[in-house]
């Protein structure tokens, strides 16, 4: 059978929803619709919707996707994203408020876009000022990627905590965490990421009622492997994505490569 012949699949473990699609132009595409049908329905709902966005090469096709749909409720979303690095400034080619801005035009529609500025002096007071926005926008809605060590945001295995008091917190990144930086093109070598960042934790994440999780590439397969196969626990932080009520993973042929069903 070739990818084109390929139709999506779908199974579920634990209460995590999965969806395989032929590739992952069409993942990022079945991804896209969701979010828009969450809008959609959210609209009728709410005055204001509260939304987070995550960044890198895995949320491009979702993004773009995503722009080319009409009549969405732009006008009530509040927007945030999931992290930062400490130190690079918003204009820095691998800065994620520069990503957001170039890949999600619709910041400009917003009722509100609230950036994670990694250049703040006091970053534990950006921690506590933004954790505050996002707890009085009630997000409803989180667009997201697993990293290739497991991590959700920049909640890394040796800092993600399922139980964290904390809202928002500054991180040490591992160093998995940021060869993946520089595999994507986003820097050089590993050794010019940042070592440390700003996230949102994952009880944070958690709180949101709809997750919708864009996952492909071969560079995931074994990551995707352990999440749904593994044990729940920090040593894989995407596995306790197993437990959310409402939360749908978007693969594609290659990022399921090694699932055994």
């Amino acid at each position: 059978m070739t990818e084109s012949e390929m139709e999506m699949k779908s199974l579920t473990v634990g209460t995590l929803k999965i969806e395989i699609h032929p590739n992952s132009k069409a993942a990022g595409q079945a991804a896209a619709r969701a979010t828009a049908q969450a809008l959609q329905q959210l609209d009728a709902l709410r005055e204001t919707i509260g939304v987070i966005f995550a960044t890198g090469a895995s949320q491009l096709n979702t993004l773009h996707a995503l722009n080319a749909i009409e009549g969405l409720p732009w006008h009530k979303v509040r927007g945030f994203h999931m992290d930062e690095y400490i130190g690079i400034p918003a204009d820095h080619p691998s800065s994620f408020r520069r990503y957001l801005r170039e890949n999600l035009p619709q910041q400009m529609q917003m009722k509100e876009f609230s950036a994670i500025d990694g250049t703040a002096p006091n970053p534990q007071q950006e921690c506590r000022d933004y954790a505050e926005k996002v707890r009085s926008a009630d997000p409803q809605l989180c667009l997201f990627g697993v990293g290739e060590n497991g991590h959700l945001a920049f909640n890394d295995p040796a800092e993600a905590d399922f139980n964290d008091p904390l809202d928002m917190k500054i991180v040490h990144l591992d160093t998995i965490c940021r060869q993946q930086q520089a595999a994507e093109g986003w820097f050089n070598t590993y050794q010019e990421v940042p070592e440390r960042a700003i996230t949102l934790t994952i009880p944070t994440l958690f709180r949101v009622p709809k997750l919708i999780a864009i996952v492909p590439g071969s560079r995931k397969a074994d990551i995707i492997r352990r999440t749904l196969e593994e044990p729940i626990s920090t040593t894989c932080p995407a596995t306790i994505l197993r437990t959310h009520p409402d939360a749908t993973l978007y693969l594609d042929i290659e990022s399921a490569a090694h699932l055994a069903r």
